[in-house]
């Protein structure tokens, strides 16, 4: 896997490589793994995406494998054996965000028909690809990330803000910042 040319902050780790590899920048249809996203997107907030690779496991076992419906209902009980969890990050702020971002995701679900159906429209329906030179060239936020997070916000959800839900474009695949020469970026046309 290391004969390949990739975006710089890939060489980090064999976890890096991995998800630079096989998931980051791939489009996301499936709700669940948008929940997963959301939720560790915010829990990265202040950290390094090292520190969320290297928890995912336990973050999965503990949020019941990103199931929004169970998180939603998670009592106060719940959220202490989140904070006893070292497996995570154990902010209370964070935790007690993702379980208000699950009840909010599931109207979103509700009103939208799925959380799929809602955020794509954020970038026109289609993958935003910019193909960046470098990682100079990559913006911390966009118009797109500035209106989903004000959306979102005005739903009730928390650590969404716009730098978060911008890393959370390009998990998801809304957005493709493969830098020119990576072998993941796309190929121009023409």
């Amino acid at each position: 896997m290391t004969d390949k040319q990739r975006c710089s902050w890939a060489r980090g780790s064999e976890a890096y490589l991995v998800y630079h590899d096989t998931e980051w920048g791939v489009p996301v249809h499936d709700d669940r793994h948008f929940f997963e996203m959301l939720v560790l997107e915010g829990a990265q907030a202040g950290l390094s995406w090292s520190t969320i690779l290297n928890k995912r496991a336990a973050y999965r076992r503990a949020f019941d494998r990103f199931d929004p419906r169970k998180v939603a209902r998670y009592d106060a009980s719940r959220r202490r054996a989140l904070m006893a969890d070292e497996g995570i990050v154990r902010n209370r702020l964070k935790i007690d965000s993702a379980v208000r971002n699950a009840s909010v995701f599931l109207e979103i679900q509700r009103d939208c028909g799925s959380f799929d159906a809602y955020v794509w429209p954020f970038v026109g329906g289609k993958p935003l690809v910019r193909l960046p030179k470098g990682l100079g060239e990559v913006p911390a936020r966009t118009e797109e990330s500035d209106a989903l997070s004000k959306d979102l916000k005005q739903r009730g959800m928390n650590f969404v803000g716009s730098t978060i839900l911008y890393a959370f474009l390009q998990a998801t695949g809304l957005v493709n910042d493969h830098v020119v020469g990576c072998w993941r970026a796309p190929r121009r046309r023409g």
